[in-house]
């Protein structure tokens, strides 16, 4: 009867044949929730973090990459953002990271356009501590507004140096300055500095000049270039300023290519002396020719010959005088030679140099004897040019770090004065990828201290200094602010359209034209 009894329940149980089936529907079911659940908590998650990411990195949007399936996810995060902070989507990238300029910025609308000068304070009771009496301690962290204006200034002036310079191969005077000493600030708009021009220097720079260029009978000549000049404040910049300033602009190397001529490994001795310098640098500031047009004196007997008779000039009237040297690259380098020359001749001179991407110039002893002459040296680099790494990019890098071994060691280079590092990545209008050749170009110099405040600060939102200077001669500028490449150059690149209506290279005016004449000193100082 048991058996009877259990075989029905048996037979039952083989006769349920949906069951599985069932269980089958019901884990997919569950399995399929689950997944559900788990994108939707994935999800959750990945917004939240983006969110927070987004929320604490909103300065750094001009450099992410967003594809189509990142802004699917991204679209949400700033519909919820909306709630705290009303923001539009159509708002351009430069606002969204509240630029201080935007390309609409660069449209000339007459007075609507943001001044680009900066105000002019009288420094007449601290020019000593800006010009380095206590070597700038306090000065520069954070960096003192009056010291920023005066930097600028003096950047400006070497600045011109490049704007004013013949580069065009095609030019029978190029290697020379375009216009004459009288009419050089005023063509470049730098009267408003209140200096004056007194004299020309030219030195035989290692500047590969054509066959033809040679062979030709032209008024320019083959031998010498346009280096720099030497500059006087007038009357109303004295009283500003608090002394009658001597200024020395240098200009750098006017191609890539120079650097590998210039920039030689090899130290030469100064006199009978332990003082080495680079013999390439030495050699421009140094080098003569008795059968040259332009250097018969060098470049070092013409700046010294202009700086003494100045000197006498102005103390003869009972007037306080400084000589500031300034110079971008090459030209730092020659600053820095120049004060060892002008500080040996005055000893109770005030002297100070300001150096734009200088690159080293000479060793220990050439560093301690411009200490021990007063020499006061401001060093402007920025981290990511190479250029006041070398000579000895490598070498003395690592020697450096180990200065109580080396310090001592005649043939390793040394660096001369106080530092100002600029960083590239401070700017919001600099591109983050950029071309790194033009990070040594004196506009971004003069760009990055018209904005820096301290190494932890960010680019101050008041900088006045144009903008679009950056991209005189590089491409350095975020493409949001659509500033052409490379816009400064002479307009139709220097042709004109004559009477008769045809295309020709205009002939320069007698006043600008270079002749023996104009390095020679005049007999007094213009009047200011």
């Amino acid at each position: 009867m048991e058996k009877m009894e259990l075989s029905p329940m048996r037979n039952m149980a083989k006769q349920k044949p949906e069951k599985p089936r069932r269980t089958k529907r019901v884990w997919r079911l569950k399995l399929n929730v689950t997944w559900q659940r788990m994108k939707k908590t994935l999800k959750s998650g990945l917004r939240n973090r983006l969110r927070v990411h987004l929320a604490s990195n909103l300065n750094k949007l001009p450099t992410l990459k967003i594809n189509h399936h990142d802004l699917a996810i991204i679209r949400p995060i700033q519909h919820v953002m909306k709630k705290k902070k009303p923001i539009r989507p159509t708002m351009p990238l430069e606002k969204l990271i509240q630029l201080p300029y935007t390309a609409a910025d660069f449209v000339d609308r007459g007075d609507a356009m943001t001044p680009t000068k900066s105000p002019v304070e009288n420094i007449s009771t601290r020019w000593r501590e800006l010009h380095g009496l206590h070597n700038w301690e306090g000065l520069i962290e954070p960096l003192h507004p009056w010291l920023r204006r005066e930097v600028v200034k003096y950047g400006e002036f070497v600045e011109a140096t490049y704007d004013a310079f013949d580069f065009d191969p095609l030019s029978e005077f190029c290697g020379s300055c375009r216009y004459n000493p009288n009419k050089l600030f005023e063509e470049l708009g730098l009267t408003k500095h209140g200096y004056k021009v007194t004299k020309y220097i030219y030195a035989m720079s290692h500047v590969d000049v054509p066959e033809w260029f040679e062979r030709s009978h032209c008024t320019w000549s083959k031998d010498s270039n346009w280096m720099g000049y030497v500059a006087v404040s007038g009357d109303a910049e004295t009283t500003r300023i608090g002394r009658r300033d001597i200024l020395v602009a240098w200009r750098g190397t006017v191609a890539p290519t120079e650097w590998y001529s210039d920039l030689k490994t090899s130290l030469q001795c100064l006199g009978k002396t332990n003082i080495k310098v680079q013999s390439g640098f030495l050699g421009v500031y140094c080098s003569k020719g008795e059968f040259t047009r332009y250097n018969k004196l060098s470049a070092s007997e013409q700046v010294m010959e202009e700086i003494r008779r100045l000197i006498t000039f102005f103390r003869d009237r009972g007037e306080e005088v400084s000589l500031t040297l300034c110079g971008h690259s090459l030209g730092g380098a020659l600053a820095l030679l120049n004060a060892y020359d002008a500080a040996t001749y005055f000893p109770d001179l005030f002297i100070s140099v300001i150096s734009y991407a200088a690159p080293r110039v000479g060793n220990i002893h050439f560093k301690e004897k411009l200490n021990e002459l007063g020499v006061k040296t401001l060093r402007i680099v920025v981290k990511q040019d190479i250029v006041p790494k070398l000579p000895g990019f490598i070498l003395n890098t690592i020697l450096n770090k180990f200065t109580a071994i080396t310090g001592r060691l005649k043939w390793i280079y040394r660096h001369v004065g106080t530092q100002l590092k600029l960083n590239m990545l401070h700017s919001p209008y600099l591109r983050r990828d950029p071309d790194y050749t033009g990070c040594h170009n004196l506009e971004i110099y003069l760009h990055l201290l018209d904005g820096y405040v301290s190494k932890t600060s960010k680019f101050r939102w008041n900088a006045r200094r144009d903008v679009a200077l950056v991209n005189k001669s590089t491409n350095m500028l975020i493409t949001e602010l659509k500033i052409p490449e490379c816009w400064y150059e002479r307009p139709f690149k220097g042709l004109v359209l004559n009477q008769y209506g045809r295309w020709v290279k205009p002939g320069r005016q007698a006043e600008h034209i270079p002749s023996p004449l104009s390095i020679e000193s005049c007999q007094e100082p213009p009047p200011f």
